[in-house]
């Protein structure tokens, strides 16, 4: 129990100061990484009457890569890619960035109420000046002692996602039934977090309030989870990236100089020709405008990890 280090999540808008509200655990004060899993938001349910649902426009990231996954609701994905997605519950759309890549993401019409997690994870150096890249996966639920997993990445439960990833990652999905105990068996050099989204857990012992991220470091064979009246939670875990990161707004990059970089790059491109196909690629006309980078603060950014 004195193993778990407890991530209280932080309410913010996502996209500005009257959008939609996200429960952020990841990155935090206490924990920048989780192998290389470096943001978790969790949302929802959220009524999209009342706060208009996911609005956000075409916007840039760099050296990560961008995870969806939905519990209820729809979200309408485009990137310079050329991909155009529905992103559905139980379906995993993982974005690439390599050296740099733009997308848009909206609530479809039919949606409701919308529920999910976003999550990224670092690209290790060697990865950074890769092509920009889209994957979809629609993981096959599997039974396990006292629930349902779907393994969206990685290797757990026996099932191994087919979707490749730069650095060993693990990325699951576990809806727990009432008075389940269920142990994990996970590499023991890797490190791990749960999420707890809905129901009562308890992790190693420790129990975990709605929407917090309990963390445990390498050096475990297995995770025990406990629920007396059923949960879901979304397990994450993987090989500790063994590099520091700078990170700051949705860039990442090995130094506060590429991340300047970067930014400068980006206001350049929408400040061009419609069109233009830089660095963060093309996209399709009669989008909304892109997201402006804000600007940086004062000093320089510090590594983290």
């Amino acid at each position: 129990m004195d193993d778990v280090q407890i991530l209280i999540p932080r309410e913010v808008p996502l996209g500005g100061p009257r959008a939609m509200p996200v429960r952020r655990t990841l990155p935090s004060r206490q924990r920048s990484l989780v192998g290389a899993w470096c943001f978790l938001d969790h949302y929802g349910p959220d009524d999209v009457a009342a706060t208009g649902g996911m609005v956000v426009p075409r916007h840039p990231h760099t050296s990560l890569a961008t995870v969806s996954w939905l519990f209820t609701g729809e979200i309408e994905h485009r990137d310079s890619t050329g991909a155009h997605a529905i992103v559905r519950p139980g379906e995993l759309n993982l974005m690439t960035a390599g050296r740099g890549v733009s997308h848009s993401e909206f609530s479809t019409p039919k949606t409701s109420t919308l529920h999910g997690v976003q999550l990224w994870f670092a690209l290790p150096t060697r990865s950074r000046g890769t092509d920009p890249s889209f994957d979809h996966h629609v993981p096959e639920p599997v039974y396990v002692p006292g629930g349902i997993a779907r393994v969206f990445l990685g290797e757990l439960f026996g099932v191994v996602s087919p979707v490749a990833t730069p650095t060993p990652l693990t990325g699951a999905e576990i809806i727990l039934d009432a008075d389940a105990v269920t142990q994990i068996e996970v590499p023991e050099g890797h490190e791990h977090a749960v999420l707890l989204d809905d129901g009562d857990i308890t992790l190693e012992g420790a129990p975990l309030g709605s929407g917090e991220l309990g963390y445990l470091a390498p050096g475990r064979r297995t995770i025990t989870l406990r629920s007396a009246t059923g949960a879901r939670v979304v397990l994450i875990g993987g090989e500790p990236l063994g590099e520091q990161i700078v990170m700051w707004w949705n860039f990442i990059g090995g130094s506060h100089d590429e991340v300047v970089a970067a930014r400068e790059q980006w206001m350049a491109e929408i400040g061009g020709p419609t069109g233009d196909a830089g660095r963060f690629g093309p996209f399709p006309e009669g989008q909304a405008a892109p997201l402006p980078a804000p600007a940086l603060p004062g000093g320089r950014l510090r590594p983290r990890g």
